[in-house]
């Protein structure tokens, strides 16, 4: 897979990424799969639900998953945990364990997309510290320099400096403000100097965006509590039964779909995750609406929520 211009290409032809956010949890081992069969499930699930990629958050994913996923055929975004808080000795730990991400996993064709860091975190002051630009700049080129094949996302969501991808953070929970946002005339006036998804700015000074591909790499975020036994359970909109998360997902994925401004999306999330109940599935990887019901509004097609 290739970059042209600000499309993703695919064997010469326009490939938009429909991406599915994916943590990597399970409910009794946590972050290490109780299985192989169950990494492999995970790879089948993402794409029986629609998705022909994951982006695998704040985790470097065990080798077998990826496995799995160049066998079965799914795209995955890599991105290196953060640090808490920004110093020398996190920047210098960060940097030698992503060194040794890209290594492993460097010969895996599932790879597409290299992500060092996600919202700012550990370098939070990017509009104000050099330090913290420097940090996102220096990981961004040293990423290219080790694999020059991929295209990097030098920090995703906001405030990117030096990428090859402009990832937008929006939670926006309704559907047609969510298209309002994007279908819009003008967007390098609009949205690149007059709205700010989450509050921040989408590009630090001295680096418009270039033409580069505009993805949605988080959105959406519903929670519904089907099965939870957690007491408190958070997302960032809310459905109460089966036809209301049905309906707002499929509207909600209608939007990314459609917008042309953008190459992709990845919606957040592939599975419930503690008191985060905005996964598809519960933790335990049951669906939380049919699967075919879930792979149509993913895809684009309209739903009728009637018959769920």
């Amino acid at each position: 897979m290739n970059i042209n211009r600000d499309r993703f290409m695919l064997n010469g032809r326009p490939y938009p990424l429909r991406l599915v956010l994916d943590q990597g949890y399970w409910t009794d081992t946590l972050m290490t799969a109780p299985s192989d069969d169950a990494l492999k499930r995970d790879v089948e699930l993402a794409k029986a639900m629609g998705f022909n990629g994951v982006r695998k958050h704040q985790k470097i994913e065990d080798p077998r998953y990826l496995y799995w996923a160049d066998k079965l055929g799914l795209l995955v975004w890599e991105e290196m945990p953060s640090a808490y808080r920004f110093s020398a000795r996190a920047i210098e730990r960060s940097v030698r364990e992503w060194i040794e991400a890209i290594e492993r996993d460097y010969s895996h064709p599932c790879v597409i997309v290299w992500v060092p860091f996600n919202e700012s975190w550990g370098v939070p002051n990017l509009t104000s510290t050099q330090a913290h630009r420097n940090a996102v700049e220096a990981l961004y080129h040293l990423t290219r320099t080790l694999d020059a094949t991929r295209p990097v996302i030098g920090n995703d969501g906001w405030e990117a400096s030096a990428t090859d991808i402009l990832g937008i953070h929006d939670y926006e929970g309704d559907p047609e403000k969510l298209r309002a946002k994007y279908e819009v005339a003008d967007p390098v006036r609009t949205l690149f100097d007059q709205r700010r998804p989450g509050g921040r700015i989408l590009t630090l000074d001295g680096f418009p965006h270039r033409g580069q591909p505009i993805v949605l790499t988080e959105f959406g975020g519903i929670a519904y509590d089907k099965s939870s036994t957690v007491v408190y359970t958070w997302g960032y909109s809310r459905a109460n039964n089966e036809q209301e998360y049905a309906e707002l997902y499929s509207k909600l994925l209608q939007v990314a779909n459609e917008t042309f401004m953008f190459s992709g999306f990845c919606y957040t999330q592939f599975a419930d995750t503690f008191q985060e109940a905005n996964g598809l599935l519960t933790a335990d990887r049951v669906p939380k609406i049919p699967l075919e019901t879930i792979s149509a509004a993913t895809r684009g097609t309209r739903i009728d929520v009637t018959r769920i």
